[in-house]
């Protein structure tokens, strides 16, 4: 039995929960225009569910619009449809050319909202790093029974916590990047 045979599968989980924190909070609106927001809200074409960039052309002409020009003229109902009855709360406009959704400027109360969610998910995350890390820890007290020597085992309970140290900061890092997004007027 290897350290590595614990380190790495820790290392592995700890950077898909970053990864997992990264695409959670570019979902979040942050009173910029996103093209990322519309990623969760699917539409019916011919007969299957599709994310609104695969039946559509999706742009950010400027910071407070998005713009969707669907490649078939059947698919405007269908996408204001869905963006209606998504979570985003915004109204589509739809000139026949082209779809826009204009992102309103954050109230100071909405925008505590959004950092209160964004904690939220960075919190989720940081306790999938905790308990990666307890897992290969537990993994290693287990190997000294079959037999690891025990300073093998110190030494690799101290690489589980530097990498752990190391997600941490990434986590805080992100978070802190998107307070930072939403709370700029």
């Amino acid at each position: 039995m290897e350290p590595s045979d614990y380190l790495n599968p820790a290392e592995e989980k700890m950077e898909l929960a970053v990864a997992y924190l990264d695409e959670a909070l570019a979902h979040i609106r942050a009173g910029k225009a996103n093209p990322k927001i519309l990623d969760g809200i699917r539409v019916e074409y011919y007969g299957s569910a599709m994310p609104v960039s695969q039946v559509a052309n999706v742009a950010v002409p400027d910071a407070r619009t998005i713009t969707i020009t669907p490649w078939e003229k059947a698919m405007f109902k269908e996408i204001e449809k869905a963006i209606i009855n998504s979570e985003l709360g915004i109204t589509p406009e739809n000139n026949g050319e082209v779809i826009r959704l204009s992102i309103p400027p954050l109230t100071e109360e909405r925008r505590k909202n959004l950092v209160k969610q964004s904690k939220a998910e960075a919190e989720t995350a940081k306790v999938s790093v905790r308990n990666a890390r307890r897992d290969a820890i537990d993994g290693l007290k287990k190997a000294i029974k079959q037999g690891m020597p025990e300073d093998v085992e110190k030494d690799a309970e101290a690489q589980a916590q530097k990498i752990h140290d190391r997600y941490m900061k990434k986590i805080d890092d992100l978070f802190a990047a998107k307070e930072k997004e939403i709370l700029t007027v």
